[in-house]
Order: structure tokens, then sequence, then C-alpha cells
């Protein structure tokens, strides 16, 4: 079974003026000649780490990872609760890509996306289909009011229903009929001891569901509450925005994808973007190898649904 690559260092890095005030950090690794390749994290709001370059052979790649919006080492900080997110919008993103490859004079990229990643990735290749050599996704999530209610408003509650407690203490009974809009008005509250609490039960209740079997250092890294308030905010931000989506786009648009060379890759046991969506994109999108994972949830680290993501990046490191 495939496992991450070595420890790599970026050889290059900065910070990307993209306007609306706002500065993304992004950063490039592996061979400077090598295969371009975009990596999108998820969240929104997760930030990048420095596995997410492990992904990837550093002798054949060249790997550019950035930090979307407000998040991660990306200027302002939603941790602030005096940022403004407004200017934080998926096509804004789709736009941020496009500059951030202008500025590094690559013609075409790989775009790999996990989770959130995923819907960036599918809404930056149906519009710039031009501009993707090969395109893998990974635990899909698409934003459509059915995949947020599951997960957000009750539907994951019948399987965690302890860990579903936990979710619902910060919000008032009387306020639990529309949670995503509950939280809007917790998150946005300036007292930190109002939206730090929300932040920390919102980011405690996606991390001890993304993956098969519980593991404790990543709900403790989603819950420091600098990590929560920002990925809280920016997730609560897109949710009630519906991710700036007109109706089930991403899956009626997946036809402009039909050039692009694709892989799939699904938890079968996924509880935070369950696998209906992935199969829904499976057949708008037909080209794509599906590979759904038997004994997997959502997490990218885990150990079937790694294999397969680097078994896709290796196939394509040469094409």
């Amino acid at each position: 079974m495939r496992s991450l690559y070595p420890e790599i260092e970026p050889y290059d890095s900065g910070m990307l003026d993209v306007g609306d005030g706002q500065q993304v950090y992004w950063e490039a690794s592996g061979d400077p000649d090598g295969k371009p390749v975009v990596f999108l994290h998820g969240g929104p709001g997760g930030g990048t780490t420095p596995s997410h370059r492990r992904l990837f052979d550093p002798e054949r790649y060249r790997i550019v990872l950035f930090d979307q919006r407000n998040c991660g080492k990306s200027l302002p900080h939603a941790s602030d609760p005096d940022a403004d997110l407004s200017a934080n919008t998926t096509w804004n993103l789709v736009a941020d890509m496009e500059k951030l490859r202008e500025h590094l004079d690559i013609e075409r990229w790989q775009v790999f996306g996990g989770s959130w990643g995923s819907a960036l990735a599918l809404a930056y290749a149906e519009t710039h289909p031009e501009r993707v050599s090969e395109l893998i996704v990974r635990g899909i999530f698409t934003l459509r009011p059915a995949e947020l209610d599951w997960f957000y408003e009750g539907g994951a509650a019948a399987l965690f229903p302890d860990l579903w407690e936990g979710f619902l203490e910060p919000v008032a009974e009387e306020d639990r009929g529309h949670l995503i809009r509950a939280y809007s008005r917790l998150l946005a509250d300036e007292d930190p001891a109002v939206h730090g609490p929300a932040a920390v039960a919102w980011s405690r209740w996606e991390s001890s569901t993304i993956t098969l079997l519980p593991r404790p250092e990543v709900v403790e890294t989603f819950t420091e509450e600098k990590y929560a308030v920002a990925f809280a905010r920016i997730e609560n931000h897109y949710f009630m925005n519906g991710g700036w989506f007109e109706e089930d786009q991403l899956i009626r648009d997946a036809h402009r994808l039909e050039d692009i060379p694709g892989v799939i890759v699904q938890g079968r046991y996924d509880v935070c973007t369950p696998a209906m969506t992935a199969w829904d994109l499976h057949r708008a999108w037909p080209q794509a190898d599906l590979k759904i994972i038997a004994d997997a949830g959502h997490a990218y680290d885990e150990p079937g649904i790694l294999d397969a993501l680097i078994e896709a990046t290796d196939r394509f490191a040469d094409r």
C-alpha cells in the first residue's frame, strides 16, 4: 500500500496580493521543472499543512500549495473578529487560482482537491477546463442543500448522537430549527466568550466524525481556538451562502470535464460527505475513474484513501 512521500521543504514561497485587501500565501516544492500540480485544501478554511506536499513525487512534480483567503498563513486571518469575509467567495477563490497560475508562469496544471477542495477544484475546472491537465478529487462535496442538511442539521446525528449533543450545546433550544443560521449569529458575536466556544463546538463535531476510527490528535488540532474560529467562521459563511452556486451547479456542469483525465476517490463510510455525491459526480462525469474505498471515512490520510490518491498522482506524473 502506498504511503506519503518523504518530508520536503518549499524552494519558494510568497504572499500574493489578489485584491480586496487580501494576501494569499503560496509555496512551491519538489522539482521546479516538474509537472505542475496545485493542491486545494478543505474546509473551506482548513489551510494547508506540510504533509500535503507529500502526496506527490517530489522528483517529478512542481508542487504548489496555497492557503485560501483568510486562513492558514493568508491575511487578514478569520480568527480576528474584525476580519471581513464578504470578499471570500468561491468565485473569488477561482480568480485567485488564475492569478497564482499566471504569477508562477504555469500554462496548465493538475488540480487536486479534497472535501471542500473538491468543490473548488470542480468549480475551477468547469470554469477553466483548458488550464487543467488532470483532475483528482476526494471526499466529494458540492454544497447542495441535502449535503449541508445531512451533516449540519441533524442527519448524521443518527450515527453520532453522543457527539451531536456537543454540537447542539452552544445553541439555545429555540434556535435549533436551523443550526447553520444559529451558528452564524454565534460566530459573528464580538464577544470571545460567545464565538469562541461556538467555534470549538463546530470544529469538534467535524473533526470527531471525519475518520473511520477516532483520532484524538485530529480533534486536538481542529479545536485549537485560533484555528477553530477561522475554520468555523469561513465554513459557516460559505454554507450560509450555498457556496455561491446555482442549484446543483457542479454536478450539472460536469460535462465540461469530459476531456480532462480524472480520478474520484471516496470513502465508503464517509459521514461528512457521503458517497451519494461522489456517485452523482461519477454519473455526470463517467470518463473519470471512481474508486470507492471499502474501509475508509473522509480523511485523506486514511490508508486506503491515501493509497488511491498517490496511485493517481503517480499515474499522472509522467503524462
